[in-house]
């Protein structure tokens, strides 16, 4: 079974306008205005949804063809792909080249780990991730499969989708996840849906932890979420419409569902959030894990 939303070829990933499994970046989610200052210089990224910059600009990583090499590990019994990508001074606004590695691996018990590194040659901006809608019955929408979120916060946004600065509690609310639910049991209450980043609950930040479990109760296939990062923008598909997709699907509102593990939005905004600044010397390292079982 298909688990995932997707398209046929090459050439539509690359015009992807849905986001459709791909790494996005140099900065995913929004950044307020498309403007931030950094080492006293202020920067203009581009624009490309309304008046902010979303999933690293009009050309975001995204809209590029990395250069990738399958490989395999009899020893580890794993195969994966190696992507490499150098995103130049200036492209999109940002400052210095960035050398990004993404790798995707899977393994002979169906554990899925991306990992992502990149440098830098000034210091940049950088949030990393991954943009898979899933559906773990393979089609419909997603509404009646269950989640749980390892998250007692989550960030409130604007209008605009790009977080007011607060991190407030979710008990009680329709926000909150921390014993499952179905994803459509209380959509109805939260204006647009779901697009809004928790706060994972970690010991240390770059421990690998479980950020979510979501169970599907036709299929019976069910998916743990383990990360390094300190958030999950957990997306139900609200912007999906008329989307023509894998094997002449038409994707609607809801027919996925996104837990895009990531840094909190707006963060080079932000100084009490968590800073997103990779310098020059250092490397920027994120680890996701997805874990998948399903019952006889």
């Amino acid at each position: 079974m298909d688990i995932t939303l997707g398209y046929d070829t090459v050439d539509e990933y690359v015009s992807n306008r849905g986001y459709l499994g791909s790494t996005v970046g140099r900065c995913c989610n929004r950044i307020g205005k498309g403007v931030f200052t950094l080492e006293g210089k202020e920067y203009k990224l581009a624009c490309n949804n309304g008046p902010n910059h979303l999933h690293g600009g009009v050309e975001g990583f995204n809209h590029v063809v990395w250069n990738g090499v399958a490989f395999s590990d009899p020893n580890k019994n794993t195969v994966g792909v190696k992507f490499e990508y150098l995103s130049k001074d200036g492209e999109e606004g940002y400052p210095g080249d960035l050398k990004v590695t993404a790798t995707y691996s899977l393994d002979g018990s169906n554990k899925l780990t991306t990992e992502f590194l990149a440098t830098t040659t000034k210091s940049t901006p950088v949030n990393l991730t991954n943009h898979t809608y899933w559906n773990l019955e393979g089609h419909g929408n997603i509404l009646e499969q269950d989640l749980t979120l390892n998250a007692e916060y989550y960030i409130p946004v604007d209008s605009n989708l790009i977080p007011t600065g607060e991190i407030s509690q979710i008990k009680g609310s329709p926000m909150d996840f921390t014993t499952s639910q179905k994803i459509g049991s209380r959509i109805a209450q939260v204006t647009g849906g779901y697009d809004h980043c928790y706060v994972l609950k970690k010991s240390e930040r770059r421990e690998l932890s479980l950020v979510a479990k979501v169970s599907a109760p036709n299929s019976k296939i069910s998916m743990q979420v383990f990360t390094t990062q300190g958030g999950v923008q957990f997306y139900s598909g609200n912007f999906l419409e008329n989307l023509k997709g894998r094997s002449s699907s038409m994707y609607q509102k809801h027919s996925g569902f996104c837990l895009e593990t990531q840094n909190f939005p707006d963060a080079v905004n932000k100084p009490h959030f968590p800073s997103p600044i990779l310098a020059p010397g250092e490397t920027y390292h994120h680890t996701t894990v997805h874990q998948f079982e399903w019952a006889d």
